[in-house]
């Protein structure tokens, strides 16, 4: 998605949305994934004074509004909706803000995941100054067990090791990336998610130059990529279907993947019959030396 679609007020906003979901619902597809940070558009109608953490505050006191007005979609168009992640305000943490991603179900229930691991900006007390979440939450989405991880959180095989034992099937990842160094790290790590868990991963970066009514530039660079296990029955290479990286250009739309294979995946990881997957494997009883 490209980043540099700006609108100038959120119902503006909320309107590109729900076009882009009305599109991915009549394509067939049962969830739409936004990029992380997503909220970074609504910069570009924020007052032109403000500095990173008054950015954060600012961005997170429109949230709820903005929440409002896209919640109805998922049951309006009958798809599963995770539009990107938004800054939250948390009074009970210091600082009290989060990077907070939704999904909002067709039949009305929603979830949410605080992002685990931050980037430095996002820790600068200088910059956008957040604090961190500490539970990853399971849900039901079409009858897959799912969960959300938000860019660096995949990056932790420890995590990985926490989730082996829920049994999840997907694992939905919204991804922010400046560079093709970030993009690299976030999407070679959740292939191996996919691996390690022997489980489908959807990430979603975003791409393009982006500038706020203040005029600072915001770059980045990203794909779309659906991974699975490395198992001969789903194709060897692990990569079901993707978009490349990129830094410029227009917007190629969504990746649509039609088929993911749920069943077979969890057949495999249920039976322990993959090529040579050792379980969930949590490397207790290891010494290094």
């Amino acid at each position: 998605m490209r980043l540099g679609h700006v609108a100038p007020d959120l119902a503006s906003w909320a309107a590109a949305v729900e076009a882009r979901t009305a599109e991915a619902a009549a394509r067939g597809a049962e969830v739409l994934v936004m990029p992380e940070w997503i909220a970074k558009q609504w910069l570009a109608f924020a007052p032109a004074n403000l500095t990173g953490p008054e950015e954060v505050a600012w961005l997170a006191e429109r949230t709820p509004e903005a929440l409002a007005l896209i919640r109805p979609l998922a049951a309006r168009h009958g798809i599963a909706l995770l539009p990107g992640s938004m800054p939250v305000h948390s009074p009970d943490r210091s600082p009290p803000w989060l990077n907070r991603a939704h999904i909002f179900l067709p039949d009305g229930t929603e979830f949410h995941h605080d992002k685990l691991c931050l980037t430095p900006s996002e820790r600068d007390p200088d910059d956008w100054n957040l604090s961190t979440g500490s539970v990853v939450r399971t849900f039901d989405l079409n009858g897959a067990r799912a969960a959300i991880l938000i860019c660096l959180d995949i990056e932790l095989p420890a995590l990985s090791a926490r989730l082996a034992a829920a049994g999840i099937d997907i694992l939905l990842v919204p991804s922010y990336t400046s560079r093709l160094s970030g993009y690299s790290r976030v999407f070679s790590c959740a292939r191996a998610r996919a691996v390690e868990l022997l489980c489908t991963v959807c990430v979603v970066g975003c791409f393009g130059e982006f500038r706020t009514a203040n005029g600072t530039a915001f770059q980045s660079t990203a794909g779309a990529s659906v991974y699975v296990p490395c198992e001969p029955e789903l194709g060897m290479t692990g990569v079901l279907e993707e978009l490349p990286p990129r830094e410029t250009g227009e917007d190629a739309g969504p990746l649509l993947v039609a088929d993911i294979p749920v069943g077979r995946i969890r057949r495999l990881r249920n039976e322990s019959t993959g090529e040579v997957w050792p379980g969930a494997w949590d490397a207790s009883g290891i010494t290094v030396s």
